[in-house]
């Protein structure tokens, strides 16, 4: 049928317009088998992939800025994403002139469990977890987060499985449990049992104190009694569980010669080695979840199970033959965090590796808006990179220098955290994992969706890997406690610190407090570019805000204790000044060691860019932050000076947006295909594999 007449085309301009139509007509005859991309709508200017890396400029050196980011490992690192890329397992497919290896996550979710387990084989015959137990020390313990950290990048269900067997199940026996519990640390690291970590129940998850699981002890056979007594004490969601593991660290309630003792761990075996559950042991299947299907949760009940007495893991109680309870710690808080002190590996753990997933899914999206263009500025124009317009500047590069930021954070953590298997305080390393762990998911989580968004229908291709990670972060923000719940953990040791000062009449020295020692911080009446970019002034501004929080926050507790509330609700009723002084104490600390990472650098090109980095993360942090403006930290004139200076150092960040997500040291296996060559990603014979 001809082509309609339009209203507004003269009869010369009607045959011009039907004569083009007919002329791509013929070129197409014969399609779609005759006709290639490069001959489609030859007639016409057809959009060509570009790389970045003809364009773009490399200021600094990419290898040293990811030494700092990785900080440990990197060689380490390196060989098991070599592992990955070879391993066929590992689902490696090409798409647009180069291979990646991405997890199949839409397969039906037994298959899922199947090959996340066919791929932990494959890792343990590589020898990744070789001497995790026999050599252990702080060496391990680093090298094991640059493994997970590797891992979680390619599948979180992967890292995750390894994690509950080697670091959960196994850590916590090494750490709770004594000489003569190492015959199962050799039987875990060779695979030859499969354990995971029974604490959660379905009627509590952070309250571990109110765990219903009771265990007794039965002096005549010299063994425990594990028993679940209701359905809300069944143990729930533990990973590992519906398929795979033989055994389970169970936490439970003690109860000796009718005497509550607390929450004590236990070995209990729950599978035999045919995989046949155990007697007086059910397990059920939690089934389908959102984006983690290849990880077997699952749901467990005992029915006044048996184990031996020396399934107790020892290391602080101990129950002798005839029935008596021993600890070497008497006091029952004291003994319940020690108790619980192995997990504390698994809130770092979460916080670390979720910022990887931050890496990836920015390299993906900056990468493709440098060669992505849409709509001329001018016209007949040529369109422009999305990268180059000011909003998806603003939308993407303010979350890579939080990235930048969290990454220096969670590098610090890490260290903290083999210093004080040692020597340093618990307290301080919970406060600064459990902070972290809350603000490091939420910002994954807020990055995965922006990324998500700034590709467009792209980013919701499973083979972009974006929205699959979207799917499988969700998990993270609950797990090994609810952030909003985690947030008021940290504000309540914050003011338990700043009262039991005041209180003693001595200078705060916890926590990266002693700021409130001396005068508050002061701010210039206007803020000029060069103020808002000094690392003092961003301090100041940080600690000024902290401060502050702090005196409102135990003054509004003080209030509704005079009313006759107690400390605890008290602090539930403050809890939006509760949840406001945990981000701001977050992202003073953070801003701290990102100024430290600086501060480490030779004057260069590095160091400057780092600096506009910094910045932009301090002024980001102030501009989406309304506490300057509610509580008067901020003028309305001084908070539009921040917002603008967001914008300029967006503006001077973007000519390095691909130095900076090549320094984040991603592999380009393990990214999306719209990184690249998008257009050949998609072309008839990447799509269809040229009809054949």
């Amino acid at each position: 049928m001809a082509p309609q007449l339009h209203h507004h085309d003269s009869p010369g301009a009607a045959v011009t317009r039907r004569a083009r139509i007919l002329s791509n007509h013929l070129l197409h005859r014969g399609a779609p088998s005759s006709y290639t991309h490069q001959t489609l709508l030859s007639s016409n200017a057809c959009l060509s992939y570009s790389p970045a890396e003809l364009t773009e400029t490399i200021s600094f050196d990419t290898k040293e800025m990811r030494r700092l980011l990785d900080f440990h490992h990197i060689a380490e690192r390196d060989w098991v994403f070599g592992l990955i890329e070879e391993g066929e397992v590992f689902n490696p497919v090409k798409k647009g002139g180069k291979v990646f290896v991405m997890p199949d996550l839409n397969l039906p979710f037994q298959q899922q469990r199947e090959i996340t387990m066919r791929r932990t084989k494959y890792l343990f015959d590589k020898g990744v977890h070789k001497g995790c137990y026999t050599e252990n020390g702080p060496e391990w313990h680093m090298k094991s987060f640059a493994i997970q950290e590797v891992l979680r990048i390619y599948d979180i269900a992967l890292g995750g499985q390894m994690a509950v067997h080697f670091f959960l199940w196994g850590g916590t026996i090494k750490n709770l449990g004594t000489k003569h519990h190492e015959k199962w640390l050799r039987a875990t690291e060779n695979y030859e049992i499969i354990g995971c970590l029974a604490m959660s129940e379905l009627g509590h998850g952070s309250n571990v104190h109110g765990l219903e699981t009771v265990t007794t002890y039965d002096s005549s056979t010299g063994e425990f009694v594990v028993n679940t007594p209701c359905e809300s004490a069944q143990k729930y969601m533990i990973s590992l569980a519906a398929d795979y593991a033989t055994h389970a660290v169970v936490f439970s309630q003690l109860h000796i010669n009718g005497k509550n003792e607390g929450i004590h761990a236990f070995i209990v075996q729950i599978r035999d080695a045919n995989g046949k559950t155990c007697p007086n042991v059910r397990i059920a299947d939690c089934g389908h979840k959102n984006g983690l299907n290849g990880l077997d949760n699952g749901q467990i009940w005992f029915d006044k199970a048996r184990i031996p007495r020396e399934n107790l893991l020892n290391r602080f109680a101990e129950v002798t033959p005839d029935g008596q309870y021993v600890s070497s710690i008497k006091d029952p808080k004291q003994r319940f965090r020690a108790l619980l002190s192995p997990g504390k590996v698994g809130r770092l753990a979460i916080a670390t590796t979720s910022i990887y997933k931050t890496k990836v899914s920015l390299a993906i999206a900056i990468r493709y808006a440098l060669s992505r263009r849409a709509f001329p500025l001018t016209p007949n124009g040529p369109e422009v990179l999305l990268l180059d317009y000011p909003i998806h500047q603003r939308r993407l590069l303010p979350l890579l220098a939080k990235t930048y930021a969290m990454s220096f954070a969670g590098n610090w953590l890490k260290m903290l955290f083999i210093q004080e298997e040692s020597q340093s305080s618990y307290k301080t390393f919970h406060v600064f994992s459990t902070a972290f762990k809350a603000v490091f998911t939420w910002h994954t989580m807020r990055t995965l969706q922006e990324c998500r968004e700034a590709c467009g229908a792209q980013g919701i291709k499973a083979e972009n890997r974006i929205s699959l990670m979207v799917a499988q972060n969700d998990s993270n923000l609950t797990q090994a406690g609810d952030n909003n719940v985690l947030m008021m953990e940290v504000s309540k040791i914050l003011l338990s610190e700043f009262l039991a000062a005041k209180k003693h009449k001595r200078p705060l020295k916890e926590f990266g407090l002693e700021h409130m020692n001396g005068p508050s911080p002061g701010f210039p009446s206007q803020l000029s570019s060069s103020i808002l970019r000094s690392s003092q002034f961003q301090i100041a501004a940080m600690c000024l805000r902290e401060r502050d929080l702090l005196y409102r926050f135990a003054a509004e507790v003080s209030k509704h204790q005079a009313r006759g509330e107690t400390r605890e609700q008290a602090v539930h009723l403050a809890f939006q000044l509760s949840k406001d002084l945990s981000k701001a104490f977050s992202e003073h600390n953070i801003l701290k060691l990102t100024i430290e990472v600086e501060e480490g650098l030779s004057t260069g090109s590095l160091k400057d860019v780092l600096a506009l980095v910094r910045s932009l993360y301090a002024l980001t942090c102030m501009e989406e932050d309304d506490t300057f403006l509610r509580y008067g930290y901020l003028s309305a004139e001084n908070a539009a000076a921040v917002r603008e200076e967001v914008s300029n150092l967006c503006r001077e960040l973007r000519p390095h947006a691909l130095a900076l997500v090549s320094s984040l040291g991603i592999p380009d296996s393990f990214l999306g295909p719209i990184a690249f060559d998008y257009i050949e990603a998609n072309s008839w014979s990447s799509s269809v594999g040229g009809g054949h």
